[in-house]
């Protein structure tokens, strides 16, 4: 079996699994920005909203930092998969951009 893997040919977001006569290309974990294999702990480096912990890229939370990153009134953060989401809090809707009792 030749290794085709040797001469790099997926793309920057993808890795590369050889396999008896062939290989293919697999997506890297969305954590990574470019990878050596399957998982978060095989990113080269990690992506936006995510940090290097324990050799893994772990989703960062946002709403956890000590810097509010939801400032308006009455809302609420939400920590998503890489990144994070501010809504309104309960008993309050959102009214052209500004979160008003319901």
């Amino acid at each position: 079996d030749l290794d085709e893997c040797a001469a790099s040919p997926c793309k920057d977001h993808q890795y590369c699994l050889n396999t008896d006569g062939s290989f293919s290309c697999k997506a890297c974990d969305a954590s990574c920005v470019g990878c050596t294999g399957e998982g978060s702990d095989k990113c080269k480096t990690c992506s936006s909203g995510y940090m290097k912990e324990d050799e893994k890229c772990t989703d960062i939370d946002e709403c956890s930092l000590p810097e509010k990153v939801c400032v308006k009134e009455n809302q609420d953060c939400v920590n998503t998969s890489g990144s994070f989401k501010c809504v309104c809090s309960e008993g309050f809707e959102d009214k052209d951009g500004t979160c008003v009792q319901t």
